[in-house]
């Protein structure tokens, strides 16, 4: 399979499928990363708030490999740690877990606009690539009005907006304010939070069918078809093999016209702007 890198507006890239590790407990997330390493993946997602950090890191360190420099790590800033120092302080402290000395992507988790500090925070997050770091900066749960008001304080754009996004949810309007400033957007929960609904839909099965692939597959290849990043989750390895086959999938026009049809604007998670 063919992982292709994404451009990011920084000069950077960032491969287009990689591993979510939300909701693993540590010894779920050190046993994922391994296999999916093994499966090709070179993406590895995680964040403060998933409490796996440590175990990413020690994934990391287990790999029979010379360098750390062919895995791309993102960690995510916790929403208790919002404010300029104490962001400073909390990527020291993912930094410890994860044992790297540079991080590949750093992300503000959501934007808690009640405690209304995230453009202090994100101030945090152009120090530490300024200072060589972190290597790309971004975002996650960002609507536009968070995006505009931190580009309009600090100058600064995003390279990554990471949100809930699938083929039920497609965040058409976000997407164009991401084209408009040349963010790229990245999906969690790409197959809708379980996709029951979704992988069983017959839109769905029926372009499976047609290419030999799996639904999962085909939904994933949706995401990558789109130029959209995707960090589907799983703690079994044969689904991990299963998933980043999704690279493989090809779709002609009226299939992908198909798929992006079916678009809902059924959110499943919560809106940011509820997120304290």
């Amino acid at each position: 399979m063919n992982v292709r890198a994404v451009p990011l507006n920084d000069g950077r890239t960032i491969p287009q499928l990689g591993l979510g590790v939300f909701q693993m407990s540590e010894q779920q997330a050190e046993a994922a990363v391994l296999a999916a390493y093994e499966a090709g993946y070179r993406l590895v997602d995680t964040a403060a708030g998933y409490q796996n950090e440590a175990a990413v890191g020690r994934a990391i360190a287990r790999l029979d490999r010379p360098e750390h420099d062919d895995v791309y790590v993102t960690t995510k800033l916790a929403n208790g740690d919002h404010g300029y120092d104490e962001a400073l302080a909390a990527f020291d402290v993912s930094m410890g877990k994860l044992g790297l000395d540079t991080l590949d992507l750093y992300l503000v988790h959501w934007p808690c606009p009640r405690t209304n500090r995230y453009v202090e925070t994100w101030r945090a997050l152009v120090r530490l690539r300024e200072e060589g770091r972190v290597r790309s900066i971004g975002v996650s749960n960002f609507e536009p009005h968070h995006l505009r008001r931190i580009v309009d304080e600090t100058g600064v754009v995003p390279a990554v907006n990471q949100v809930e996004l699938s083929p039920f949810f497609q965040q058409r309007e976000l997407r164009a304010v991401h084209a408009e400033f040349g963010i790229a957007t990245e999906a969690w929960s790409p197959l809708g939070k379980g996709g029951v609904e979704l992988l069983g839909h017959p839109t769905v099965t029926g372009i499976a069918a047609a290419h030999h692939a799996t639904p999962a597959q085909v939904v994933l290849g949706w995401h990558l078809a789109s130029g959209i990043v995707t960090i589907p989750k799983s703690v079994t390895p044969s689904r991990i093999v299963e998933n980043i086959g999704a690279a493989d999938v090809t779709f002609d026009d009226a299939e992908l016209a198909a798929m992006t049809a079916l678009d809902r604007g059924a959110r499943l998670g919560p809106r940011p702007d509820d997120i304290e």
